[in-house]
């Protein structure tokens, strides 16, 4: 839009963010030709995509399935080994939550 020749103000109203964003964003591009976010600082990520879809998908087909088991069997190129507290974080990101069997006595017909 701003090489097409809009101003800065209405690209900012067309895409309903700040202008100074706009400004920032025209000054990026001119200094290095991109407009791709910079690298943020924080702890990387243990699992990858992939071991995350495998983490939700084995515990869709076996809800009563252990953490502890999961962490031991889940296949990973770069970090042989998760940790359980990764697979329940990695679950409750998924919107999945712990499942238990239920430990009753067992009902007989006198009952």
């Amino acid at each position: 839009m701003l090489q097409g020749g809009m101003r800065t103000a209405d690209v900012a109203r067309a895409i309903n963010c700040n202008v100074h964003t706009v400004r920032c964003l025209k000054q990026r591009y001119r200094e290095t030709g991109l407009t791709t976010d910079r690298p943020r600082s924080g702890r990387p990520r243990v699992t990858t995509p992939a071991q995350n879809r495998y983490i939700r998908k084995s515990h869709l087909r076996d809800r009563y399935r252990m953490a502890t088991t999961t962490a031991r069997v889940t296949p990973g190129i770069h970090n042989p080994s998760i940790s359980a507290q990764t697979v329940r974080n990695r679950l409750r990101e998924a919107g999945l939550r712990a499942c238990r069997p239920v430990v009753r006595q067992v009902v007989t017909r006198h009952h």
